[in-house]
């Protein structure tokens, strides 16, 4: 099999098997990531797939769903991405679910019958890295698009039948600007209905752009307990029914799970009374001691 370090997958999708495609990301200049950080991005040649299929093929000949790597394999245009998953297919031919990450900006060049074409290929369920819904936050931490491109290209989702899957990046936008990020970013995923909303909570990593600023007096990084506020604060605008996951956000038990909107009441709860009654401290130092995604 053909992988290149590091290799991130989606810890919420079925982690065998995984067949990368591209590696890096296109973009690579978010602030707060570290993610790719000098790995260039690359497409993986269609004989270099071909022999992981053939080896998967060997391994598990039966297999159903299928992850797609690395950063954001659905850059890729349609005229790439449909060779790779008929060779899926006729590798695997059991295959019912393709899942893969992307970036708002992967669906640019991709009409809605294309994206039609690739879901009835396996191309089932979908990642985007959103982060925000807050054009200055966007800006702020260069994301490289804005509230209305998100609206736009999830909505050609929607329209072609593929699930999605948007983040919510809990502490981005910093202190003065904490509640036009949560207000205005769960406005946006509600206009946008998908069927997960994940939250994370902000770590300041060495070697991000985000840091630097922040040791330079430049950003503003929420406390923990400001963190859980805003948390609080999105879930109280956010009105779409959907799974709701939080991930790198130290809080409640009870946060995660499915039918976001009968359980809405409990997660306030739970949140107030973290940011009540939680141990901050703990929660901090742990935060302090991660040094990578």
């Amino acid at each position: 099999m053909h992988f290149t370090e590091p290799v991130y997958r989606n810890p919420y999708w079925p982690t065998w098997p995984l067949l990368e495609i591209t590696a890096g990301c296109t973009h690579n200049k978010c602030k707060f990531c570290t993610m790719y950080k000098g790995v260039r991005f690359d497409v993986r040649s269609i004989e270099d797939i071909e022999a992981d299929l053939a080896e998967l093929r060997t391994m598990v000949p039966h297999a159903r769903t299928i992850q797609l790597l690395s950063g954001n394999p659905l850059a890729l245009p349609y005229s790439r991405l449909k060779p790779i998953l008929e060779k899926i297919n006729e590798y695997l031919p059991d295959m019912e679910y393709v899942y893969t990450a992307g970036r708002v900006t992967d669906l640019r060049n991709k009409t809605v019958e294309q994206l039609r074409e690739l879901k009835e290929l396996g191309l089932r369920e979908v990642s985007l890295g959103v982060e925000s819904g807050d054009d200055w936050t966007l800006d702020r931490v260069n994301k490289g698009y804005h509230a209305e491109d998100i609206i736009e290209q999830c909505g050609k989702l929607t329209e072609a039948g593929i699930d999605f899957w948007m983040s919510f990046l809990n502490g981005v936008a910093g202190r003065s600007h904490s509640r036009d990020h949560a207000i205005h970013s769960a406005e946006i995923f509600s206009q946008c209905k998908p069927m997960l909303v994940g939250t994370g909570g902000l770590t300041l990593f060495p070697g991000t752009p985000l840091l630097e600023e922040a040791q330079a007096g430049e950003f503003d990084p929420l406390s923990e307990r400001e963190m859980l506020e805003e948390l609080l604060l999105f879930v109280e605008n956010l009105t779409c029914d959907c799974k709701f996951i939080t991930h790198h956000t130290i809080g409640g038990d009870n946060l995660s799970g499915p039918n976001f909107l009968a359980r809405k009441d409990d997660i306030i709860s739970s949140l107030r009374d973290e940011i009540d009654h939680g141990d901050l401290e703990t929660y901090a130092a742990i935060r302090r001691n991660k040094v990578t995604l």
